[in-house]
């Protein structure tokens, strides 16, 4: 009985993660616009680290365990709008250059076992 509770609850735990997490990209719309996305990352950098700090000690006071303080968050200084896709932009121009590439890596592989077959 008690394997079937846990695993109940480790899925309902799991759950409430993964709907919490798809209710946040739905409602903050992260994923959007550059804008939306670079008031997402501030509004998170206000709201994080003091929600960190208040369960740490929550979790102090009720377990008796002293929790070493964490360091600050790494401010970052860019704007996003200015990276947004540009890992899609690289996979693509490597994507779209592939097949040259493979020609020319085989051609110049190919030439090189001809002259070491001499």
């Amino acid at each position: 009985m008690v394997p079937r509770v846990w695993s109940l609850m480790r899925f309902l735990i799991k759950g409430s993660v993964a709907g919490g997490a798809i209710y946040l990209v739905y409602d903050q719309d992260p994923l959007g616009p550059s804008d939306k996305s670079q008031a997402a990352l501030q509004k998170a950098e206000e709201v994080v680290p003091p929600a960190v700090y208040q369960f740490s000690q929550y979790v102090c006071e009720q377990t008796g365990l002293k929790i070493p303080q964490l360091p600050a968050p790494p401010k970052f200084n860019f704007h996003i709008r200015d990276y947004w896709n540009s890992g899609v932009i690289k996979v693509m121009s490597a994507l779209s250059v592939a097949p040259s590439k493979a020609r020319e890596y085989s051609k110049e592989g190919w030439e090189y076992l001809k002259e070491r077959t001499k």
